[in-house]
């Protein structure tokens, strides 16, 4: 298994352009959110406990239990993230279908628009899930581990995604990016 410097070094590659990193700031937790809505239903309880359970649950507590191996303290941090896209999705489960519908599918189609544009207008490059579908997991952790580095969080860990990639950077020329 790669480790937490190769996977946000490989998904890194892909994004080297400040304004495509800026639309995944936007788009990604867009698509998360979306996600935690539209899994939010069915839910169901078990026995007596005081919990309700939906493929929401399962899908963001396994990619947790990944982030956490692949790193404890950004795992925690993904995990609160997380328990709190579940809370949104469930509280709008629990709206009328039409709400329900209308807000999965509207987050996600924005989102993956954002992602897009991203990519095609200022990457000028594929997104890293076509190469490998880990991309699309490696996605929401990349996006909280540039908020943190722009805070000063891990700066060893920046340089060493910067010393593989280079540095981040404002595509002035299309055809610099086709490399």
């Amino acid at each position: 298994m790669r480790t937490l410097t190769q996977q946000l070094t490989q998904y890194a590659a892909y994004h080297r352009d400040r304004r495509n990193i800026a639309t995944h700031f936007i788009g990604i937790p867009l698509i998360v959110l979306a996600l935690a809505v539209l899994l939010s239903r069915p839910a169901f309880t078990v026995g007596a406990l005081p919990l309700t359970f939906s493929a929401a649950w399962l899908l963001f507590t396994v990619a947790t239990v990944y982030y956490l191996v692949l790193d404890v303290p950004l795992g925690v941090m993904m995990a609160c993230v997380s328990a709190l896209c579940v809370a949104f999705g469930e509280w709008i489960a629990a709206q009328s279908t039409l709400v329900w519908l209308a807000s999965g599918i509207g987050l996600f189609v924005i989102g993956w628009v954002f992602q897009f544009i991203g990519h095609i207008a200022y990457e000028h490059r594929k997104p890293a899930f076509v190469d490998d579908v880990i991309g699309l997991l490696i996605g929401p952790l990349f996006v909280l581990a540039e908020a943190l580095f722009g805070v000063g969080w891990r700066p060893a860990l920046r340089e060493a995604i910067d010393a593989q990639v280079g540095p981040t950077r404002i595509n002035a020329d299309h055809t610099a990016a086709h490399r």
